[in-house]
């Protein structure tokens, strides 16, 4: 599957806008919301190939979208890889229980956009 569109979930401005011209320079067409409600939302609204998620958001924790979006046995977006980036150090059961339902788990302060943009390839 191609990746195309990508739904950037990320409320910090400086590396929400980082991913956002490093992926549009790369060609993906991408959407940017800095708080949870917006992203589910946006989520659940338009079909996405790819979703990069992070874990701390203003009014809804990135878990929280996902077990929207993958939880409680169906999947609203069997289509979309998802990609969680975080700084926030979780417990390992936390960690491992968020990792079975994405495609990639990601330390934001390891990532630069060009590792990024590698690692999405990656998912191709």
């Amino acid at each position: 599957m191609a990746i195309k569109t990508i739904l950037c979930i990320e409320d910090d401005r400086f590396i929400g806008e980082m991913y956002v011209r490093s992926l549009h320079k790369a060609g993906y067409d991408v959407d940017w919301m800095v708080d949870g409600n917006d992203g589910l939302v946006a989520a659940r609204n338009k079909p996405y190939d790819l979703i990069l998620l992070d874990v701390m958001l203003p009014e809804r924790r990135g878990s929280e979208i996902l077990q929207s979006l993958r939880g409680n046995g169906e999947d609203l977006i069997p289509n979309t890889k998802v990609i969680v980036m975080t700084n926030f150090d979780q417990d390992e059961e936390s960690r491992l229980a968020m990792q079975a339902n994405v495609d990639a788990y990601l330390i934001k302060a390891d990532i630069t956009p060009k590792k990024l943009l590698s690692v999405i390839e990656k998912l191709r």
